[in-house]
Formats: structure tokens, C-alpha cells, sequence
């Protein structure tokens, strides 16, 4: 199913009305979960303590206008008409953000970034910048404080995201549970309430490694049945109680609010902001359907939905002021209907929950996979599904800290100041990142950037202070796991980059590794050798400290970079850059495999096999580039870098053109494989931009025919067989992978926080995250591992 990379306001010509409306009805189980079962506690949340429902119905009536206001500018205004549209390639989430941002902007702090990168078709930039570029622009890369901050911006959203998939299964679920307070007596419903949600959290998180796809199929019929059930309820309370309450949508219900309650209405809006938890959803979970599908459900069918709800409950309780202690979703629900809807409401709350869980996977794998989270085991729970992933780690922990907050907590005004403040902060750090994507990406004036971040962060920053004031009251939780998060993120992050300094400093020469031979006591075996590293040019440290210990080396060599590049996929055809390291009679290769932040990695099997078939492309092509023996329109172009070919990178992959391999090659990467092909580093810069140095930029598709060989000199077509000979042979005699173990330690004279960082944080974390054998999926039987001190 083509999901479709939406635009706001513009559908492909291929989607018909039924495909959007397919798309719109599934959106509802994944995207929708959360934000449809928030009428069950924002009422509740709101009258917990700091205001009274009165006679005068001022209360009840001005916190529905503020409810309706909000989700009118927030999830309507903001989201579907703004957000949604700064898509990055059809994917949605605060990396898909910072990913636009990095590349309309040299503000990234990822490692081995190359020239090449820029030339993948996901790269491709939407609007090319100006001649003139904007004043912002070239103050946020001017600034190497400002790329540090804005990484800082996006780490704290996504540490909010993970607190929110803490927080939410909790207090959808607990309050769902709750209606059964009105079905039993005081002194049984608060020993049932707590020891059902448990256990239904537990068996939800037990059963996360199964994936969804079996039952999935159910969660937007339950949902659907979920919005139906809310607005007929809500119709029915407003035509019996009160079918005025329609005028209560007024903005001047508001400021009669305000001004009634003061202090006390001001702090309440932290639990009026609850109406909009999940509105985040709408943009993470772009890339699963289209904008127009999104668009199409939020507008016609769930937001008229919640208001019709917030509507109803808000009309019942105008006509009944006896109840002021309990006031919440279910005292709204005829008696003889709350038994049908609380089981609808637990289903909803399941799926739900189901979705941010799901979510909070999603956004770690993305933490990894750009360095900035400690690597923890990706289990794809789904085939045909992408993005369907479960990490055990992650899961369990999420298990026993929600079930703790549950037991710690049993009541939702604490919850909801908890989830409250983590959702706000989430949705500002997106309207501060949006903002600068109007101006860096979508090329607009300044002045309409500061006009939607003032304007809409001006809103949630009211809601946010409100939250803030419930500190002692649960929202320190939230604060309190951000600090830890971030702090193992950006521990995590700071050491991958001062790794990645030190291997640039101590790389090897060309020459070292083609000196090596039986002279030198150096022994050539049987196989294929794997070095990973995380250079894209020169022989990495820990290879010479393995030849040093053990004399020898497999007769084909291969070093092998695993990168992430700034996009959310990598086409399997752009995925490999592939040259020579020496001469083609030294064997030695280098193979750049680049990933998105939302690719899947391939098993070591597929891996293995995939990377040798490439370098079979790889050596067939270089061997008829070389000696001349194709024509082709760019033969020119092509003769102007011959003498430095030797040492291209060339984009390795397949097009649809039957009976013909042919091969997309790059010659915009030259000398990527020679040591002395960069200049030297003297700082954390050098080491980030290094870009190589009289590129040419080009794009080159190559066919070669099958039967090429034989009109080449007999002696090339005989040193090509020969070479794809020992390719062979060394495939079956086995292959290798040798992976650094490294030991990481702050330099003397270091200050405390960097030891403390490096000596204790982040060898920490090494000790107990899963190791690189592990992520990589390499079988122990096949694994070299070289001892590196690193020392920083």
C-alpha cells in the first residue's frame, strides 16, 4: 500500500476518494487513540482542586470555551494546516525536523558526513536556497554554540515523547477503569480500580513483542466506535440538559472565567491542556498515511467528535451541581449505558496507549540511529508492516515505571499534571523547530516565522507555566526523567563524536597498509575480513593494532562504514559506496553502507550477502571503466578525474532495465579512500564539515552488457575473472568481522564533568547497553574483536 508522502492541500492523482478514505478510517486506530480518550479525565483533572463547580455554571462553561479554543488553534490550526506540511520526504516527528533543518543548514553534529550524501534522492532539498541566504541562516551556523542547543531542543522533545509513553497508558487506562467507581461501593472500587489497571498494563506491555499486525485490523473499529458512542452521548446530554450550551463557545466565557477565579482558574488550565495530549501524534505518525488522510479524519469526524463530547458532559453538569465531588466522564453516561461504553472506553484506552507505546519505540530506534541513545536490541515485528519494531529493553522498563507510577500516584489529577507538562513541552519544542523550518526550508519571511512562534507559543507557554505550578503535585515526574534521559543521551552523543575525533586523528597511511606484506613477516589468509569502523577515509586504528598483534590478515579486505545520513530512508539502490583501498592486486575494498533514521537494518546474512554481490558489481565495473571499454555519452566528462579513479567511491545498485546490471556511480567522491585526501583536523568543525577537495559533481548511470568481456584485451577480461575468482573463493572460505572493543578515558587535565562523563557515564552505559556485535547481528563464531583505549 503506497501511503503517499502528503502535502498540505495536495493529494496525488493516483489516490482516489476511496483510497483517502481507507487511509482516513485506518489513521483512526493508529493516530487518533490517545487524543479521542482524553474527554474521560480533562473535566476531572480540571475540577480536582483548584476550582469549584458553582451555581452560576461560570466554571463549567468558561473551561468549555477554553477546551474548544484550544483543540480549534492547537490540533486544527497548528497541526493540520502548518506542522503537517513540513513533512521530511513524508515523515513526520521532531527528528523529521531537525533532519530537514540539518540539511537546509550546516548545523548538524553527526559524524562522517560526506559530499556524496548530498547527492541521495531522499536528500533532494524542496525549495533550493537562495543566492542570498537568510540572515538566521547564516547566524545559526555561524554560531557553533547554537548547533549544540538546538540538539539539546530536540533531545529534551524527545525525552518528553518517552516520558509521555510512560504517562499515558497509565492515565488513559486508570481513568477508563475508574467508571467502575460509580458501579460499587467507596470501600471496594479503590481496591479494585488500581489492581485491574495494573494488570491490564501488564498483559499490554507482555504482549508488545508479538507485534501488532495480528490484531491491528481492530484498533480503528474500536476507535470509531469510541468517537460514535462520545457524540452520541455528548447529542443526547446537550438535546436533554441544556441545548444552550452551544453558547458557551464563546471567547468571552474565558475572560469571565478568569476573572471569577483568578489564581486558581490560571492554574487549572493544567488540566484543560489534556484535551490536546496526543495532538503530537498527528505529525510523528505522518509516514504511515497521507496528510490529505489525516487531515480528512481529524476534521470531519474526530474533532467534531470531542466537541460534541466536552459539549454534552458540560451540559449535564450546568443542571447538576450535587455531584461536585465526583465530577467526570461517566456521571454523564446514562446508568444503564455505563457498563456497554466502559468496556468501549478500556479497548480505547488499550489502543491508545498501544499507539504511544509503539510510538516511544519508534523515536529511540531514530535516538540510535543517529548516535544519541545507547544501542539497544530492534526487533522488527513485522514483515510486511514497516516501521512495526519492539525493543525488549526499552518495553520492560516502560513496564515496571508505568505500573509504579500507577500504584505511586492512584489519581488522576497527579497523572495529569504529569502527562500534562510532558505533552506542552513536546509541542513547544515542535513550534520552536517549525519555526525555523519556515524560515531555513521554506524560504519565507522572518517576521511570519516570529508571527507563528509567538503566536502559538504564546498559548503554550500559558498552559505550560500552568503546568509548572503543579511541580509538587506530579509534574516533577516528567522533569525528573528528562534530566536522566537527556543526560544519558547527550553523554551518549558527546562520547560517539570524541570517538569519531580520535579515530580521525589516528587513522593509518595508505602506504602502511600496502607496505604490508611476507617482508614484513605478514601472512595473507583465506577469507574475506570485515573491518568496521566509523571512518569514511583512511585505515582505521584498531585494523594496524590488530595486524600488530597477529600478523596477519584475510586475503580479501574490506572496510566496512555502517552510517546514518540525515533522511528517513536510504533507496536500497543509493545504499552502497563502494572502492578500492591499493591497487586492485592488494584486494582491499571500502564499503560505505548509509541508513535513514527510519531504515530497517538488514540481518547479517542478508548483509553479507548483499555487500559481496556489490563488490562483484563494483569490481565488474571498475574494470571496464578503467580500460575503456564502454561508450557513453559522459565519456568526456568521465576522463577529466581518470588519474584519481582508482579511488572513487562508486554508488552500487540495480534499475529496472531487463537482461542489462547496470550501476549509478559518484563521482562526486574522489580520494575518499587515501589518508592524505583530507587536510588536518584541528577541532570538533574539521571533524563534522571535512568535505574532500576538487569534487566534481556528477551523476553518471552506466550499463554494462554480459558480453562486454569478450571485446576486451584478452589480459584485462583474464585479471577480471581472476579477481572475481578470489572474491569467490574467499566468500566460501568464510568471512570475519572485525569490531573495536573500546575503553573510553578523559586525557589528564581534563575538567570534572568530562571525566565524570567519559570515565564513569559513558563506560557505564558501554558496560550494560548491547554491545556493537550484538546490534550488528554478527555471530559469535565470526567475530574478531580488537581491544581500543580510547583516551580523550
Amino acid at each position: 500500500m503506497d501511503l503517499g508522502h502528503g502535502k498540505c492541500w495536495d493529494t496525488s492523482k493516483k489516490d482516489s476518494w476511496k483510497t483517502l478514505l481507507l487511509l482516513a478510517y485506518q489513521s483512526l486506530g493508529v493516530v487518533y487513540g490517545d487524543l479521542s480518550t482524553s474527554p474521560l479525565y480533562v473535566y476531572k483533572s480540571t475540577f480536582a482542586e483548584d476550582i469549584q463547580h458553582s451555581d452560576t455554571n461560570e466554571e463549567i462553561f468558561g473551561v468549555l470555551s477554553f477546551v474548544f479554543w484550544t483543540l480549534t488553534l492547537v490540533p486544527l490550526f497548528k497541526y493540520v494546516f502548518v506542522v503537517l506540511r513540513a513533512d521530511d520526504n513524508g515523515e513526520g516527528g521532531t527528528f523529521a525536523l531537525y533532519s530537514l533543518i540539518c540539511r537546509h543548514a550546516k548545523v548538524s553534529l553527526l559524524p562522517n558526513r560526506q559530499v556524496a550524501d548530498e547527492s541521495l534522492s531522499t536528500y533532494k532539498l524542496e525549495n533550493p536556497p537562495e543566492k542570498d541566504s537568510s540572515r538566521v541562516k547564516m547566524y545559526l551556523e555561524k554560531h557553533k554554540a547554537l548547533h549544540t542547543a538546538l540538539l539539546i531542543l530536540v533531545l529534551l522533545g524527545t525525552c518528553m515523547v518517552i516520558g509521555d509513553g510512560l504517562l499515558t497508558p497509565a492515565i488513559s487506562v486508570f481513568t477508563a477503569v475508574s467508571g467502575l467507581e460509580l458501579s460499587m461501593s467507596s470501600n471496594h472500587h479503590q481496591y479494585a480500580v488500581v489492581p485491574i489497571t495494573c494488570f491490564i498494563l501488564a498483559c499490554l506491555f507482555t504482549l508488545q513483542h508479538y507485534g501488532t499486525h495480528r490484531v491491528g485490523f481492530l484498533f480503528a473499529p474500536v476507535v470509531l466506535a469510541w468517537l460514535l458512542c462520545i457524540s452520541a452521548l455528548g447529542l443526547y446530554n446537550i438535546i436533554h440538559w441544556n441545548p444552550h450550551v452551544y453558547q458557551a463557545l464563546s471567547p468571552y466565557y474565558m475572560f469571565k472565567f478568569m476573572k471569577k477565579t483568578k489564581k486558581g482558574g490560571w492554574m487549572s488550565l493544567g488540566g484543560i491542556l489534556l484535551c490536546i495530549t496526543g495532538s503530537e501524534a498527528m505529525f510523528a505518525d505522518l509516514g504511515h498515511f497521507s496528510y490529505t488522510a489525516i487531515q480528512i479524519a481529524f476534521t470531519f469526524l474526530v474533532y467534531p467528535a470531542l466537541i460534541l463530547a466536552y459539549m454534552g458532559q458540560a451540559a449535564y453538569l450546568s443542571q447538576h451541581h450535587d455531584n461536585t465531588n465526583h465530577i467526570g466522564f461517566y456521571i454523564s453516561v446514562p446508568g444503564k449505558l455505563r457498563i456497554p461504553v466502559l468496556i468501549i472506553a478500556i479497548l480505547a484506552s488499550v489502543v491508545g496507549s498501544q499507539a504511544i507505546i509503539s510510538g516511544t519505540f519508534s523515536i529511540i530506534n531514530q535516538s540510535q540511529s543517529l548516535g544519541c541513545f545507547p544501542r539497544v536490541k530492534v526487533v522488527h515485528t513485522s514483515d510486511k508492516i514497516h516501521g512495526q519494531i519492539y525493543i525488549p529493553e526499552i518495553n520492560w522498563m516502560l513496564m515496571i515505571l508505568c505500573i509504579a507510577v500507577t500504584i505511586g500516584f492512584r489519581d488522576t489529577k497527579h497523572m495529569g499534571n504529569a502527562s500534562g507538562l510532558a505533552v506542552m513541552t513536546v509541542m513547544l519544542v515542535t513550534t520552536c523547530l517549525t519555526s525555523l523550518v519556515i524560515i531555513l526550508c521554506w524560504h519565507k519571511p522572518p517576521i511570519l516565522a516570529l508571527s507563528f512562534l509567538l503566536f502559538f507559543g504564546s498559548i503554550e507557554l500559558l498552559y505550560f507555566s500552568a503546568s509548572l505550578t503543579k511541580f509538587t503535585e506530579g509534574a516533577w515526574l516528567p522533569i525528573l526523567l528528562a534530566l536522566i534521559l537527556m543526560t544519558i543521551m547527550f553523554v551518549w552523543h558527546y562520547a560517539t563524536i570524541k570517538k569519531y575525533e580520535f579515530d580521525l586523528h589516528n587513522k593509518v597511511s595508505l602506504e602502511w597498509l600496502l607496505a604490508l606484506g611476507p617482508s614484513l613477516g605478514i601472512a595473507r589468509v583465506p577469507g574475506i575480513g570485515l573491518v568496521f569502523t566509523d571512518l569514511t577515509s583512511g585505515i582505521p586504528a584498531n585494523f594496524s593494532r590488530f595486524v600488530t598483534n597477529l600478523p596477519a590478515f584475510h586475503r580479501v579486505l574490506v572496510f566496512v562504514c555502517v552510517k546514518s545520513v540525515p533522511v528517513p530512508f536510504v533507496p536500497p539502490a543509493e545504499r552502497y559506496l563502494v572502492g578500492r583501498v591499493g591497487p586492485p592486486g592488494h584486494r582491499s575494498y571500502r564499503c560505505i553502507v548509509r541508513y535513514g533514521y527510519r531504515d530497517v537494518h538488514q540481518d547479517v546474512d542478508s548483509f553479507e550477502s548483499e555487500l559481496i554481490a556489490r563488490l562483484a558489481d563494483f569490481i565488474n565495473y571498475d574494470w571496464h571503466r578503467s580500460h575503456g571499454t564502454n561508450s557513453f555519452p559522459e565519456d568526456d566528462a568521465s576522463q577529466s578525474n581518470e588519474s584519481s579513479n582508482e579511488y572513487s567511491l562508486a554508488v552500487i545498485g540495480t534499475v529496472a532495465i531487463p537482461g542489462i546490471p547496470a550501476y549509478e556511480i559518484e563521482e562526486s567522491v574522489q580520494l575518499a579512500s587515501i589518508s592524505g585526501g583530507f587536510s588536518t583536523v584541528e577541532s570538533m568543525t574539521d571533524v563534522i564539515e571535512m568535505e574532500p577537495v576538487g569534487v566534481v559533481e556528477r551523476r553518471v548511470r552506466f550499463a554494462i552488457d554480459d558480453e562486454s568481456g569478450s571485446h576486451s584485451p584478452a589480459d584485462m577480461h583474464l585479471q577480471l575473472q581472476e579477481e572475481l575468482e578470489d572474491l569467490l573463493s574467499a566468500q566460501q572460505a568464510g568471512t570475519a568481522f572485525i569490531l573495536g572493543h573500546s575503553h573510553v578515558k578523559a586525557k589528564q587535565g581534563s575538567s570534572l564533568l568530562k571525566r565524570l562523563a567519559l570515565n564513569f557515564g559513558y563506560n557505564f552505559l558501554r558496560r550494560n547497553c548491547r554491545g556493537p556485535d550484538v546490534a550488528l547481528k554478527v555471530p559469535p563464531v565470526s567475530l574478531l574483536e580488537v581491544g581500543m583505549v580510547y583516551v580523550m
